[in-house]
């Protein structure tokens, strides 16, 4: 099986990466940025259960950690399994640096796997203005 090619997305949160982490690995915060997987997200035992575009998806997260890791593997209808490496690192005391692995799937066209990639960037910059501190009037 041959490598499938990739994208590294990425956004600069404008928070200390303890906070990002915190927000970030609680499943429950997904439905406020996510849009593809945080609808009607509910747990089941050690996985946790959402309607996705193409019917229900479980998504399973890595255990909380020290090193920023925020891997989910995402189980689709079909039995197909989609990993999602995401990462946050710190950028100094106030920032923090989260980085996004897309993979392109085998059968994906040049256009789905763009198209893809702009509804996760669309996300990223939703969470990224969340996680904003509102500027004093």
């Amino acid at each position: 099986m041959s490598a499938l090619p990739v994208l590294i997305l990425h956004v600069t949160l404008p928070v200390p990466v303890a906070q990002s982490y915190a927000f970030l690995s609680d499943p429950r915060n997904m439905s406020q940025w996510a849009s593809g997987l945080g609808q009607g997200l509910r747990q089941e035992g050690d996985a946790w259960i959402a309607q996705g575009e193409s019917g229900q998806v479980t998504i399973c997260f890595a255990q909380a950690n020290a090193y920023g890791v925020l891997d989910h593997e995402v189980t689709l209808p079909d039995g197909a399994r989609v990993a999602v490496p995401m990462r946050v690192v710190a950028n100094g005391e106030g920032a923090s640096e989260l980085t996004f692995t897309l993979f392109r799937q085998p059968g994906m066209d040049d256009a789905k796997f763009a198209e893809d990639a702009k509804w996760v960037m669309r996300d990223l910059q939703k969470l990224q203005q969340l996680l904003t501190p509102p500027n004093p009037a």
